[in-house]
């Protein structure tokens, strides 16, 4: 060898080291300072610009070759490949002087890589040859697009099988279900290595035949951690968390990936001490270990430990991630927080996550749900092209909030600008109509779904028009779609019925829909409250008491009633009647007697009909000025300053005593000389089932403070139980708003909202986005 050879060859090793280090512009030097450069300096180069995404770089270095080969060629074609500059690799193709298997295989890879499969089969059959590779591209990629009988067409006339290949087709029969063909292909290989045998038993742990996947891990020669993990959740996913749990103590090494997957599988199960456990004991976390507990955490109801533990990530120097902000998001909806919610939208500005549809479409839920549509439809309106999540979110945002028109008016601008409606919408769509008395509307909407767009009503789409039959007394109507059901009625469905019943006192039919009710949910309190509330609201306390014996006989009991607030980041819960319950119960209770004694006088009446038991008159009005969810109003009134929106969360149904009550104490809490005071009341109410927090229901009043006039449809939800119920109660003053929000005291409600609509706009397109999050609204 002589010294030049030897000198180059050290360059070279040297311009590779420095490039695998991410010192590239180091290596460019090193290259421009080479007295002699060969070809392997050249494309160890071009391979480094393109490594690191400078395609201009790599193609003006590939420009003053003097000399080039097929292997500068292909590297410029891979390069381009690889940056998903598909246009410019197949330019560079046509023009190559000579190609090889490799530029063809690297093309057609390429093709499959970014979804144009016809391309790549046009390309596969102009190649004039082809080695074991390409044939397993195309065969990949096919089966990546789920063309499953095209590639086994292929793999039929594929002149060399190897395991690769046989191992793509097990994967494609898997993901289809068809778990015959894919053994048959398995027990034909002449040679099989961890990844075959993996595939195997992770197809059928996913197509829940967890009993022959094990049998098939007992026998396998060995194992890695993927084989480990994909027993391991197969039995999660069927709901043998003990095996799942066995099987993870008696593994060898259990890496960070490994307890990731436990701590979900867990989770999933409801098995959130037994999460946390693995969490704890491990020494080294990943921001996926931080993203899987704090989603365990959301998932199964423990709103607060997932806002701590994304406390204690941010604290450990974890940067914010999608999986953890969409949790965190979801858990500011559930528990209306408003203040996390916004220092969430926040912290995704920061991380430029707000830009995502999917980030978006969780905030718009989030204000939706904290009472803040103004916001919710400023952060939707930012967005030219949206996708059916956004749109759905915005329209069960405002049906939540009893905004019927304004629902459907979006429904319909949906479909004319060409997204399809789904299951989503039309529930969004249907419940907007319920809550806002819009009985034809409802009728067309739910017309439409299988005549116009396709869509199958599901039994939540039945429950919703029952709703909407129900609320507007239709009860015959209603009788008669629920009988002529193509599936049977649930509970969805009778609960709906028979929540219509106690908005207009149908006692008949209340018990039917009872009756059926118990039959199908038996351990539900829910049925029985709802039933006992009916006979408690006319009279008949013998009925009361039979019902609640029937509760004590089947052991069904009544979560207790109570409502909690968020100051200052601390959570204060209020339970009626519990004297000892809050420190602050003393004053709390001074506030409401003063309350009490001006909205008398301005003509509030206690509604006996409210008081669930057997008592007198004066018993029954004390009873029921020490609700819940009136001794958190008064606790907001004390501790919030004038202005600020008092956020009440409730885990049973508000009584219409005290919701007549709050309407009035909100007026008696304007503030004195402003032109316009605005309130809002929001109803939200979710349902919780098996530990998963799915909305259900939600009813919203906008009240000015000078007539009291409903903006909103003032019935009742008629969901049957209901767990989660929010509360606003805000009165920021018109007047502080700047620029054109000079409104006179007969400015209408709707008006006030387009003002303060149009002066957040504006914020959001001439000020930073942080001045919008602070806008007092």
């Amino acid at each position: 060898m002589t010294y030049s050879t030897y000198a180059s060859k050290s360059s070279n090793t040297q311009i590779s080291r420095l490039i695998r280090q991410g010192q590239i512009h180091n290596a460019r030097k090193l290259l421009d300072e080479m007295p002699k450069r060969d070809m392997a300096s050249w494309n160890s180069m071009i391979a480094g610009y393109f490594e690191y995404h400078r395609p201009r770089e790599a193609r003006h270095l590939f420009d003053e070759m003097p000399v080039r080969n097929i292997v500068s060629w292909n590297n410029l074609v891979s390069g381009y490949v690889k940056n998903g500059m598909l246009r410019d690799a197949r330019k560079v193709f046509d023009e190559m002087p000579e190609r090889n298997v490799v530029t063809w295989t690297t093309m057609v890879r390429g093709y499959m890589q970014d979804g144009m499969v016809s391309e790549a089969e046009r390309l596969f059959e102009r190649m004039p040859g082809r080695n074991v590779v390409s044939w397993t591209v195309m065969l990949g990629g096919l089966i990546r697009a789920g063309r499953v009988d095209d590639a086994r067409r292929l793999y039929d006339i594929m002149p060399e099988k190897d395991v690769v290949a046989r191992t793509n087709m097990i994967v494609g029969y898997c993901r289809k279900g068809r778990l015959v063909e894919a053994r048959k292909i398995f027990d034909e290989m002449p040679k099989r290595n961890v990844v075959s045998w993996t595939t195997m038993i992770d197809g059928y742990a996913r197509n829940g035949e967890v009993d022959v996947a094990r049998k098939l891990f007992e026998v396998m020669p060995e194992k890695n951690e993927v084989t480990w993990s994909a027993m391991m959740m197969g039995y999660s996913q069927c709901g043998r968390i003990e095996e799942a749990s066995e099987l993870f103590a008696a593994m060898p090494v259990k890496s960070v990936g490994t307890c990731n997957g436990m701590i979900i599988g867990f989770g999933q199960n409801g098995e959130v001490a037994k999460a946390r456990q693995i969490f704890d004991s491990m020494r080294k976390k990943d921001d996926w270990t931080w993203s899987a507990m704090i989603k365990v955490y959301e998932r199964n109801g423990f709103e607060l430990e997932a806002l701590h533990m994304f406390s204690e990530m941010q604290h450990e120097g974890r940067c914010l991630n999608f999986p953890s902000s969409i949790s965190i998001l979801a858990v500011c909806a559930s528990l209306a927080s408003f203040d996390h919610g916004r220092q969430m939208h926040t912290e995704l500005i920061k991380a430029q996550f707000d830009a995502d549809v999917f980030v978006s479409s969780g905030l718009i839920t989030m204000y939706g749900r904290c009472g803040d549509l103004v916001k919710a439809r400023l952060v939707f309106d930012r967005f030219a092209l949206k996708d059916v999540v956004m749109w759905n979110s915005i329209i069960t945002g405002y049906a939540q909030h009893g905004l019927g028109t304004e629902a459907v008016l979006l429904f319909h601008e949906m479909c004319s600008v060409g997204y399809a409606p789904d299951e989503v919408t039309f529930v969004g769509a249907l419940s907007a109509c319920g809550y806002s008395g819009m009985v034809q509307e409802g009728r067309e909407i739910f017309d439409s779904m299988k005549s116009k767009y396709m869509v199958n009503p599901g039994m939540e789409h039945y429950a919703c028009r029952v709703d909407l039959l129900g609320r507007a007394g239709l009860f015959t109507e209603a009788m008669d779609l629920l009988n002529s059901m193509a599936i049977e009625a649930d509970a969805m469905v009778w609960g709906a019925l028979l929540g219509a019943c106690k908005i207009h006192m149908n006692m008949d039919l209340a018990e039917v829909a009872a009756k059926k009710l118990v039959i199908l949910e038996p351990r539900n309190p829910g049925h029985y409250v709802l039933l006992s509330n009916i006979y408690a609201s006319k009279g008949r306390w013998r009925d009361v008491t039979e019902v609640r014996k029937r509760m004590t006989k089947m052991k069904v009991h009544k979560s207790p009633g109570c409502s909690w607030m968020e100051i200052d980041k601390k959570v204060h819960v209020f339970a009626g009647g519990d004297s000892d319950a809050h420190p602050d119960l003393t004053m709390i209770l001074k506030t409401l007697e003063n309350l009490a004694g001006k909205i008398k006088e301005a003509g509030y009446q206690p509604d006996g009909s409210f008081a669930l038991h057997d008592l007198d008159d004066e018993d029954k009005a004390l009873t029921m000025g020490c609700h819940s969810e009136k001794l958190a109003v008064a606790f907001g009134l004390l501790k919030l300053p004038c202005g600020m929106p008092i956020r009440v969360m409730k885990n049973l149904r508000v009584c219409g005593d005290c919701h007549s009550a709050i309407k009035l104490i909100a007026k008696e809490q304007t503030h004195p000389g402003l032109p316009v005071a605005f309130y809002r009341i929001t109803w939200l109410e979710w349902r919780k089932h098996t530990g998963t927090n799915e909305a259900r229901r939600s009813l919203a009043f906008l009240i000015k403070a000078k007539n009291i006039s409903t903006f909103a449809s003032s019935s009742f939800p008629s969901l049957l139980i209901t767990n989660f119920l929010f509360l606003i109660l805000a009165a920021p003053p018109v007047s502080t708003l700047h620029g054109p929000a000079h409104i006179t005291a007969g400015t209408e409600d709707g008006f006030s909202v387009l003002i303060s609509y149009f002066i957040l706009n504006q914020l959001w397109r001439t000020k930073s986005r942080r001045d919008f999050l602070n806008y007092p609204i």
